[in-house]
C-alpha cells in the first residue's frame, strides 16, 4: 500500500505544479494594482491632490514589500533594449509605458531618463509654497500634477510633448511657477533625446535571463528561506498556507479561511456521513427485493426528495419549524445565540445550545445526497446481483443477508467511492444558497463576497485549495478502490 500511495503522489506532482501556475497567473493578471488596494494613501495625496515624495516612496516601498518589482518567473525572454535596470514604478501601467518608450528608441537608459525627469517634475510640484499663489495658480498646480501622473502612464511621445507645451504656456501666465517651467523643459529634453539616441536594432536581439528571485518563487515559497521558511517578513508562501492579505479586510487570507471553512467542513462531512448511513441500507434493501412494496415506495420518496430545490425546502422548514406562529422548535438563523453563551457555560452546555441551530441546515444539506446515493447503491447492487459469483454463492447455500452484505455490497462500492471523492472540493466551496438562507458564516458566502468585491487573494486561495482537495479526493478514492476490491493494485 505504501508503494501505491507513493506512486500516486508522484503522479499528482505535475498536476499540483499546473494548479500553482494557473493560480499564480490569475493573481498577477487580475485587474487593478494591489498597491492601490492595500495602501491606504495610494488613492489619495492629501488636501492639495499633489503627489508628494512621501507618497511616492510609500508606493515604491509597498511594491518592493509585495515583490511586484521582481520578474514574473525564473526565466524571462526580452530584447537587448530591455536589458537594463528599470526605474521604480508606482503601478503596472507606468511599467508598460516605459516598455513602449524603450521599444520606440531601443534605448532603456533614455526611457529611464524620461521617468527620472517626471519624478523631478513631480517633486517640484510638492515643494511649491501654495500659500503665496493666487487661487487660479493653485488650481493650475493641482491640474498640472494630475497631468504629469497621467503622462507617466501614456508611453506616447507625441501626447507627452504636446501636453508639456500646453503646460509651459499655462506656467508663463504666473511668475511663481518658474520652477515648474524648468521641470517641464527638462522633461521635454529627456523626451527629445529618445529620438536622438536610438538603437532600434536592439529590439530584434532576444535575451534570455535567469531570475533567481522572482514573483512566482516568492508566491510559492515566501520571501524567506525556500525550504525552511526562516526569515520570512511579508509572506511565508503558498506551500505554507500563506495566500497574502485580503484587499477588503486587510487581514491574512489564511485567517479568513480558517474562520469560515470550519462550518462548511462540518455541514459537508456531517451531511455526507448521514447520507451514507441512511442511503446504503435503503439502497441495499431495495436491490435485494426489487419491485417490492419497499422498493417502489422508497423510489417515490427518494425521487421527490431529489427533485426538491434546496432553497425551497429550506424556506419550507423555516416557515413550519422556526416560526412562532406555527412551531418554534428551532432557531431561524445563525449557528449560535446572537448574544453569545452566558458566562461560565461549559463545553457541554455550548454543544447542547448549538445543536438546535444545526438541525434544519443539516437536513437541507443531507436530503439530496441521500436520494442520489440510495438510487446509485440500488442500481450498482442490482448489476452485481446478475453476475455469476452471486449465483455461485447462493448455490452454496449462503443466506440472503450474507450474499447481500458480504459479496454484493463490497463489489457495488466502487461507484459509491467515486462519488465520495467529490466531498473534499465541495467542502471548500460550501453552499451559497443554504448559507445565505440560514445565515451560516461559511465559505459559500465568503466566496460570493470576494467575487463581488474583487478580492482576488481570497479567490485565488479558494481556487488553489479546491484543486489540491480535488487531488486529495482522487487519492483517497484510489486507496479505497484497492481496499474494496483487492484485484485493483495499480500495478502494471
Amino acid at each position: 500500500m505504501s508503494k501505491v500511495l507513493l506512486r500516486r503522489l508522484l503522479f499528482f506532482l505535475p498536476t499540483l505544479v499546473v494548479i500553482s501556475l494557473l493560480s499564480f497567473l490569475i493573481s498577477i493578471s487580475a485587474p487593478g494594482d494591489p498597491v492601490d488596494r492595500l495602501l491606504p494613501t495610494a488613492g489619495t495625496s492629501g488636501e492639495t491632490g499633489l503627489v508628494s515624495k512621501r507618497i511616492m516612496e510609500e508606493r515604491q516601498a509597498m511594491r518592493h514589500r509585495l515583490g511586484l518589482d521582481l520578474p514574473a518567473f525564473y526565466l524571462s525572454v526580452s530584447s537587448l533594449s530591455m536589458a537594463a535596470e528599470m526605474p521604480d514604478f508606482q503601478n503596472p501601467e507606468e511599467e508598460e509605458a516605459w516598455r513602449r518608450l524603450t521599444q520606440l528608441c531601443g534605448n532603456a537608459k533614455a526611457a529611464t531618463n524620461v521617468y527620472q525627469a517626471f519624478d523631478s517634475w513631480l517633486e517640484l510640484h510638492a515643494a511649491l509654497d501654495l500659500s503665496v499663489l493666487p487661487d487660479s495658480a493653485y488650481l493650475l498646480v493641482r491640474q498640472s500634477s494630475a497631468i504629469v501622473r497621467s503622462l507617466r502612464q501614456s508611453g506616447n511621445t507625441d501626447l507627452i510633448l504636446s501636453s508639456i507645451d500646453r503646460m509651459l504656456d499655462r506656467y508663463s501666465e504666473y511668475e511663481g511657477l518658474n520652477e515648474l517651467s524648468d521641470g517641464a523643459m527638462n522633461t521635454r529634453s529627456a523626451v527629445d533625446a529618445l529620438g536622438t539616441h536610438t538603437a532600434r536594432w536592439k529590439n530584434l536581439v532576444p535575451v534570455v535571463q535567469w531570475n533567481r528571485q522572482n514573483q512566482y518563487h516568492r508566491w510559492l515559497f515566501g520571501d524567506g528561506h525556500w525550504l525552511t521558511g526562516k526569515g520570512a517578513v511579508e509572506t511565508k508562501g503558498v506551500i505554507r498556507g500563506d495566500f497574502g492579505r485580503s484587499y477588503t479586510t486587510k487581514l491574512p487570507v489564511s485567517n479568513i479561511l480558517r474562520e469560515r471553512i470550519g462550518w462548511s467542513l462540518f455541514f459537508t462531512f456531517t451531511s455526507v456521513l448521514l447520507a451514507y448511513l441512511i442511503s446504503l441500507p435503503v439502497g441495499l434493501r431495495a436491490a435485494a427485493k426489487p419491485h417490492s412494496l419497499f422498493d417502489r415506495s422508497s423510489s417515490v420518496v427518494l425521487f421527490l426528495l431529489y427533485s426538491m430545490p434546496a432553497f425551497w425546502l429550506a424556506t419550507l422548514l423555516l416557515m413550519n419549524f422556526a416560526n412562532p406562529d406555527v412551531l418554534k422548535w428551532f432557531p431561524a438563523s445563525g449557528v449560535a445565540p446572537a448574544g453569545g453563551f452566558p458566562a461560565g457555560t461549559g463545553w457541554w452546555g455550548r454543544i447542547t445550545g448549538t445543536i438546535p441551530y444545526l438541525v434544519l441546515p443539516t437536513i437541507c444539506y443531507t436530503y439530496a445526497q441521500l436520494a442520489f446515493l440510495s438510487r446509485m447503491t440500488r442500481v450498482s447492487t442490482l448489476e452485481i446481483y446478475g453476475q455469476d459469483f452471486i449465483r455461485t454463492a447462493r448455490a452454496k447455500g449462503l443466506s440472503a443477508r450474507t450474499v447481500l452484505y458480504r459479496h454484493a455490497f463490497r463489489n457495488a462500492l466502487l461507484p459509491i467511492i467515486t462519488v465520495f471523492a467529490n466531498v473534499f472540493p465541495a467542502a471548500i466551496g460550501g453552499s451559497v444558497i443554504l448559507e445565505t438562507v440560514f445565515s451560516i458564516p461559511g465559505m459559500g458566502r465568503e466566496i460570493v463576497q470576494a467575487i463581488y468585491q474583487q478580492d482576488y487573494p481570497v479567490i485565488v486561495a479558494v481556487f488553489t485549495l479546491t484543486g489540491v482537495l480535488t487531488l486529495a479526493g482522487y487519492l483517497l478514492a484510489d486507496i479505497l478502490y484497492s481496499v474494496a476490491d483487492p484485484r485493483i493494485t495499480w500495478k502494471r
